[in-house]
């Protein structure tokens, strides 16, 4: 673990602390490589077996109290200014850190709407509620939901070098496999290869590899998260392909797509290019809304509109999504204001933020068109970090 990156985002959680008025931010786990919190990553970056806590306050100290056997490991991470080892019980250090800064709010990783938000078990939170009941502190818990959002959403430079590194290595790897292309392929042999160039290079997917890539070959595949299948390549369908990397810790997220000329074709017929034209055009609408402050459901509505405008359904899902130490990173979703969505779609854009941007339609007999660009929210508008695809590759 580089941990560089870790004291990066201590120091920006102590700005966030400030910003947003809360005194302290406790992370609490325990063996915490059976229930990670998606915090850990950001603050500490190496797992933990006894009961930890990880404060950060408004004042910009950060206190770790770990269990014996985990304090030097913790210690190495050159990020705390006070790293507290116990034996029997966490309870007597944790108390004793709590009262000396005596925090009028002390905000906790739950979240109803944020996975990345939501680390702390139920028993977790029992316990610590317990610990601090009488001290008064119990009653001063709050949800670290929107500190959390922020820390992930606002990516640091060195995150935001090492996506564009994985996303710059994924488009490599699309233009191989575009060269090995040919009709007839199986979308099982298509995923075959991108493992093997992945394993070539000593890389993950950015997902569970058994989905990863999503493979869609002609009309009757089906489209979403479901395993690549026997559905084959064939002249005068489409390919579309859904696919990332995990390098150096992070994640990328594209989709690419093909279409295989029949004799005599030069181009992609008209009504292939009326739907791509018209993908291309929601994804436009939604870059030309997306910049710092806007709401995230703002910036799907303005796509949503254009597609079903332009005469094409409605795509059931988000716009899109946070990328970063997960292809789901957390935190604002550039989405519908659905009940699945819970209040990430009302979170507010920040320069810094990292996003898909992603949709598409379905072209009968000839297969799903899907477009995914991932973007860099900066003071003005975007930056593209992937190479946009805006013309159909040809096989």
């Amino acid at each position: 673990m580089d941990f560089a990156i870790v004291r990066e985002k201590l120091d920006q959680a102590v700005g966030i602390l400030n910003e947003q008025g809360l005194d302290m931010w406790v992370t609490f786990v325990r063996e915490s490589s059976l229930t990670p919190d998606p915090c850990l990553d950001l603050i500490v970056g190496l797992d933990v077996t006894w009961h930890s806590a990880f404060i950060i306050t408004r004042q910009g100290d950060r206190v770790a109290i770990v269990g014996r056997f985990d304090a030097e490991n913790v210690s190495a991470i050159g990020g705390y200014t006070r790293v507290i080892s116990y034996d029997h019980s966490i309870q007597p250090a944790l108390r004793e850190v709590i009262s000396q800064y005596d925090p009028q709010t002390i905000a906790l990783n739950y979240s109803e709407s944020d996975p990345a938000a939501d680390g702390l078990t139920h028993g977790m939170y029992l316990y610590l509620r317990q610990a601090l009941a009488d001290l008064g502190y119990a009653d001063r818990l709050t949800s670290a939901e929107a500190l959390v959002g922020a820390l992930r959403g606002r990516k640091s430079p060195t995150e935001i070098e090492r996506i564009r590194s994985a996303i710059g290595t994924t488009e490599e790897l699309l233009g191989e496999l575009t060269r090995w292309l040919r009709p007839g392929m199986t979308e099982r042999e298509i995923a075959r290869q991108v493992h093997t160039m992945l394993q070539a290079r000593g890389l993950g997917t950015a997902w569970e590899a058994a989905y990863c890539p999503v493979v869609n070959a002609g009309p009757d595949s089906p489209v979403g998260h479901a395993a690549p299948g026997d559905y084959q390549t064939r002249r005068g369908q489409l390919l579309h392909i859904d696919m990332g990397v995990r390098q150096e810790g992070f994640c990328s997220d594209l989709q690419r797509m093909w279409y295989f000329l029949e004799a005599g074709e030069s181009r992609a017929p008209d009504d292939i290019q009326r739907a791509w034209d018209a993908c291309w055009g929601a994804i436009d609408a939604a870059v030309e809304v997306l910049k710092p402050g806007v709401v995230g459901w703002q910036v799907d509505a303005a796509a949503r509109a254009y597609l079903v405008n332009a005469g094409y359904p409605e795509y059931q899902h988000g716009l899109g999504h946070h990328v970063g130490r997960a292809v789901h990173d957390g935190a604002t979703m550039l989405g519908p204001r659905w009940d699945r969505y819970g209040q990430t779609p009302y979170g507010i854009v920040e320069a810094g933020n990292v996003f898909t941007l992603e949709l598409g339609t379905a072209v009968p007999g000839r297969g799903y068109i899907g477009l995914e660009e991932d973007v860099l929210v900066t003071p003005t508008g975007i930056e593209w970090l992937s190479t946009p695809q805006r013309e159909l590759w040809l096989i």
